[in-house]
């Protein structure tokens, strides 16, 4: 009788076990369904708005009204600070907003990126922007198997790692002034370490969000910020990989 008691404990627990990986996944699925979706959207925005804004003659690019509206006007600052603002109301309203007003604000904002990053098809070639894109997708997707799969905490390193985020931050504004390339240099090497290292600490950091008895709307809204996390982790990364693999026009 007592084994047959230990048994069906044995059978509760591996189902519960089994109940437990299968959401993670789904919660897992979507958070790269959100973050993959929001790429794609970024991209096709970024490229669109880069077809209206400049025209080509004679072989060379000259903008368009609407390119003189976005790049040189001072609308540039409201399409540049536009997704900052975005990032700033989800992180500090996620949680008083409806999952539905979360998931729209997440894709205005990866539109509103795509629209402020159109201006990298001016600066490199689309060719080599598509290599660095895929190349970024290559390590990203090994990074962030990497801090799913991994059993060691990534905890600490994530710690040293957004020092040196604020520490990269600190120097691109001084970079402003001085202009100096061994310092572009430098910021662009620690970029690429310091996003390479957020993306497997971020990926872990949000598998372990997941709490089975979250309701569909706390769950929901975990899934989108997570994605916001690792779109924000690939855009980075893929700009600062694209400093060294990118091609400029001539």
């Amino acid at each position: 009788m007592a084994n047959y008691d230990q048994d069906q404990m044995r059978v509760r627990v591996g189902a519960g076990d089994a109940a437990i990986d299968q959401g993670l996944r789904s919660y897992m699925l979507g958070v790269y369904n959100y973050m993959a979706g929001a790429l794609a959207v970024t991209g096709v925005v970024a490229y669109l708005a880069f077809t209206m804004a400049v025209t080509q003659t004679s072989g060379s690019l000259e903008l368009t009204a609407f390119g003189q509206a976005i790049f040189m006007s001072p609308l540039k600052w409201v399409v540049m600070l536009a997704p900052l603002g975005m990032v700033l109301l989800l992180g500090f309203r996620v949680h008083s907003m409806s999952l539905s007003a979360v998931q729209t604000t997440f894709w205005v904002y990866a539109g509103l990126m795509g629209l402020s990053l159109s201006t990298i098809f001016l600066v490199y070639t689309g060719n080599s922007i598509a290599t660095t894109f895929f190349v970024t997708a290559a390590s990203f997707g090994a990074l962030s198997l990497y801090g799913y799969t991994t059993k060691r905490s990534l905890s600490a390193m994530g710690s040293f790692l957004m020092m040196g985020l604020f520490g990269i931050i600190i120097a691109s504004l001084v970079q402003l002034f001085l202009q100096s390339p061994g310092l572009q240099f430098a910021i662009s090497v620690l970029g690429v370490l310091i996003f390479a290292g957020l993306t497997a600490w971020d990926t872990q950091r949000i598998k372990e969000m997941y709490f089975a008895g979250d309701d569909a709307s706390v769950a929901g809204k975990k899934a989108v910020m997570g994605a916001l996390s690792l779109y924000l982790d690939f855009i980075n990364l893929f700009l600062f990989m694209l400093r060294f693999m990118g091609n400029q026009r001539s």
